[in-house]
């Protein structure tokens, strides 16, 4: 049910297939013989968006974010709201500025069009500096605690039980050498980062360059000092 998903079979249509029922729990699909070449602009990246809002959230800035659907990331921006953030939506494009300190605030993952699992770990690690104690509530998959232990590392006070993991934010993070085990948890670790005390290193970065194109250089524009070493 994901936008992605229907996206993907507009794009399968025009060259000719024939399917159904995007946007819905069940897809039917009617073979064809060939699909024909066609030209097609793909939708812009939601959680990529989501996730440069948090960045600038946890910092406390502000950021316009352009070539972006918002009605698809629609509980991204009620939560940044309950943290504290103002929010102005225009035509493919979202304004946002951070207040001092992001107020703490509770999640529940849920299939689309609820909070994405995806940015279920960017939010944890902007809950890590937020004024209160956060819950969030991991419905979709399991083992998507990983980047925890590194927020530790960190100075982040966060205890896992089972499904949930309860955060008590703290004024700051410092920094710390830590791992980027996954592409959501590099995502996070960037964030951690951006809000810490000194120099973090992040290893095995190539998973968080495999969903953010040129990261460093985006973040940089907006006066983050992030260098890439290479290997």
């Amino acid at each position: 049910m994901e936008p992605e998903i229907e996206d993907l079979v507009k794009f399968l249509n025009k060259m000719g297939a024939k399917i159904t029922g995007a946007g819905t729990n069940i897809i039917k699909i009617t073979g064809v013989k060939q699909l024909k070449d066609v030209s097609y602009k793909i939708m812009p990246d939601r959680i990529e968006a989501g996730t440069y809002l948090c960045m600038v959230a946890a910092t406390g800035g502000r950021v316009k974010i352009t070539n972006c659907e918002p009605e698809h990331i629609t509980p991204i921006l009620n939560k940044l709201e309950e943290c504290g953030c103002k929010i102005d939506l225009q035509d493919r494009s979202i304004y946002l500025e951070a207040p001092k300190r992001l107020k703490a605030i509770d999640i529940k993952t849920m299939p689309y069009p609820g909070f994405p699992t995806d940015m279920q770990s960017v939010f944890g690690a902007m809950m890590a500096n937020a004024k209160g104690t956060s819950i969030i509530i991991e419905n979709i998959f399991e083992s998507r605690y990983k980047y925890c232990s590194e927020l530790k590392k960190m100075g982040a006070k966060i205890q896992i039980e089972g499904k949930m993991a309860v955060i008590k934010g703290v004024k700051r993070l410092s920094a710390s050498k830590v791992d980027a085990c996954d592409l959501r948890a590099g995502a996070a670790l960037v964030l951690a980062a951006l809000t810490a005390k000194g120099k973090t290193s992040i290893e095995r970065i190539e998973y968080i360059q495999r969903g953010y194109e040129k990261l460093e250089e985006k973040l940089n524009g907006l006066g983050a000092n992030i260098k890439i070493k290479k290997s």
